[in-house]
């Protein structure tokens, strides 16, 4: 598993998201094609390995809760290629954003999630280990 830190930039379509952008960047290369990394992110097994136990992705829009406390919403949903949620870490936590993005890489996939936002980097050391630990867990359950 490879993974690296970086600046990330804003997007304009997430136009309640204030403030300079705070972030994490980690990454995986699976040894999948695109289309079976993707059904694996959006089945049950794959996105509770990233996000938490008893979360599904719906379509954009809609809510999506971990039994863990973290929630949010999807606010961007392309098959095949992104997915991109909102981000609180509990109940009264500040806004923040999960963008996950698939490539093809050789006959495998890589998997970037950029993790960004005022307020996640109060441990910017451990917000990276939770990415890296999550895709860990979806990288082991892919053959699963």
């Amino acid at each position: 598993m490879s993974s690296s830190t970086q600046s990330i930039p804003e997007y304009a379509e997430d136009a309640d998201f204030e403030g300079s952008p705070a972030g994490v960047h980690s990454s995986v290369t699976l040894g999948a094609p695109v289309p079976q990394v993707w059904q694996h992110l959006i089945s049950a097994r794959g996105t509770e390995a990233l996000l938490g136990p008893g979360v599904t992705l719906g379509s954009k829009g809609e809510s999506w809760h971990s039994a863990e406390g973290p929630h949010g919403v999807v606010r961007s949903y392309h098959p095949l290629e992104q997915i991109r949620v909102s981000w609180h870490p509990h109940e009264d936590g500040p806004l923040s954003i999960v963008d996950l993005q698939l490539k093809p890489d050789g006959d495998g996939t890589r998997v970037d999630l950029y993790h960004e936002g005022q307020g996640i980097a109060e441990d910017g050391a451990g917000d990276k280990s939770r990415w890296d630990d999550a895709l860990g867990r979806f990288a082991q359950t892919l053959d699963a």
